[in-house]
């Protein structure tokens, strides 16, 4: 940059001080905004690779942190500036760095909204089981091919069976919304829960339901009891998780109310299982 200033040199020695000054301060301040370029990069970079891929969230594309720039019409005020192209240059590198910062608080502003979503999203995923098992003896029948009790033929069992006396409660899984509370064909009484974020669970073979639809419910709340309605052959809850309308294992969910050992046996407990399911 001290190019620059070779055709400004002055002849007066007070002149040349003042001018040696302004050099000086020029060369510290261009240092400075340097530095403060780089932290800016460091701190994009850290948004997109650290904080959003947390979240899950789409990293902001450089062309987009450009664009924003870009727009910023600050090139204006630059352009009606003097002739003198240290300041212009000065001036420009200030406003792009004004444009990225306030970008970057934009972008902070939705993580923070995104956190505060993710505490939401963590209280409705379904994470414990819908009857007290503590001691793990109430898994009859697992997730998979069964053999139906009634019908004696190979059917996939798109739940888990637990038993339990009847009148035993039936809890939520998670926070949602009651979309289904009734009786289903085969189902008996039954309870489907919507929770969000693609999330279903659903509940059969109740002997009474303490819902209804549209209730807001949340994990852990009673929902119901234990019964044998619908296609039955003893009392037990078949317990659903859908995830994106599909049908999953519901034993890779309760993770939320047992220690490690017990969810490594509850696992085998599952995968042995009956051969036949209760309904």
């Amino acid at each position: 940059m001290i190019v620059l200033y070779n055709k400004f040199v002055p002849k007066d020695p007070q002149m040349q001080r003042k001018f040696d000054n302004m050099k000086d301060d020029y060369n510290a301040l261009n240092e400075k905004t340097q530095q403060l370029q780089q932290q800016m990069a460091e701190l994009e970079q850290r948004d997109n690779k650290v904080y959003r891929s947390i979240f899950e969230a789409t990293p902001l594309p450089d062309s987009a942190r450009a664009k924003l720039i870009e727009q910023k019409k600050e090139i204006e005020k630059v352009q009606v500036m003097s002739d003198n192209d240290l300041g212009k240059s000065i001036a420009a590198s200030l406003n792009s760095l004004s444009a990225r910062v306030a970008f970057q608080q934009d972008s902070y502003n939705d993580i923070e909204k995104l956190i505060k979503n993710q505490g939401a999203k963590l209280s409705c995923i379904p994470a414990i089981q819908p009857v007290s098992n503590k001691d793990l003896t109430r898994i009859g029948s697992g997730f998979g091919m069964r053999i139906h009790p009634i019908y004696g033929i190979a059917k996939m069992h798109y739940g888990i069976d637990f038993t339990a006396p009847q009148g035993t409660p039936i809890y939520a899984t998670g926070d949602g919304t009651v979309e289904l509370a009734g009786v289903g064909t085969g189902t008996g009484n039954r309870v489907m829960i919507n929770h969000g974020y693609g999330y279903e669970t659903v509940y059969m073979h109740m002997v009474r339901i303490k819902t209804h639809v549209g209730a807001r419910v949340k994990r852990g709340e009673v929902i119901g009891w234990v019964g044998s309605t619908g296609e039955s052959t003893g009392p037990h809850c078949h317990y659903e998780v859908h995830v994106d309308g599909v049908p999953v294992d519901p034993v890779y969910f309760f993770y939320n109310d047992l220690s490690p050992d017990q969810y490594e046996r509850l696992l085998k407990i599952a995968a042995t299982g009956s051969a036949k399911s209760f309904d």
